[in-house]
């Protein structure tokens, strides 16, 4: 199934002194790094949630901090599609500094397929046969 690479610069306020990444900026390495895959598929999430009325939210995160990265050092983050149900696909993440290709941080993130309904809660909804294909996965 898809692999998704994508190259990152460390921001100021994105690690401690030490390089020791902050949990919400890893997240936000992946969370972003998946919106940029759909975009450049041609399926950009803003056309998910305005047009279509559906997203991809968090189910279930699982990270964890393995080596440093300090503010400009270049990473690559890796999106694997580790596996797709009716409503679910779960990436296999890891971001590792581009000079030596350490590894600094991996790990799992379980995203559902929802519906907005018109009162703004979500329902989850079978993930359509076009972005499966987008995904390389089984329709």
């Amino acid at each position: 199934m898809l692999v998704y690479y994508r190259e990152i610069t460390v921001e100021w306020g994105e690690s401690d002194p030490f390089g020791l990444v902050y949990f919400p900026r890893m997240l936000a390495w992946f969370n972003d790094s998946e919106h940029e895959f759909f975009a450049q598929a041609g399926y950009p999430v803003k056309q998910m949630v305005e047009q279509d009325r559906t997203a991809f939210v968090m189910g279930r995160v699982n990270f964890e901090f393995v080596g440093p990265a300090a503010y400009g050092e270049k990473i690559v983050t890796r999106l694997e599609l580790e596996e797709i149900s009716n409503s679910t696909l779960t990436w296999a993440c890891t971001a590792t500094r581009r000079d030596d290709e350490a590894l600094v941080t991996q790990g799992k993130a379980t995203r559902v397929y929802a519906e907005i309904q018109d009162d703004g809660s979500l329902k989850a909804i079978r993930i359509p046969d076009n972005i499966r294909t987008l995904l390389g996965a089984p329709v």
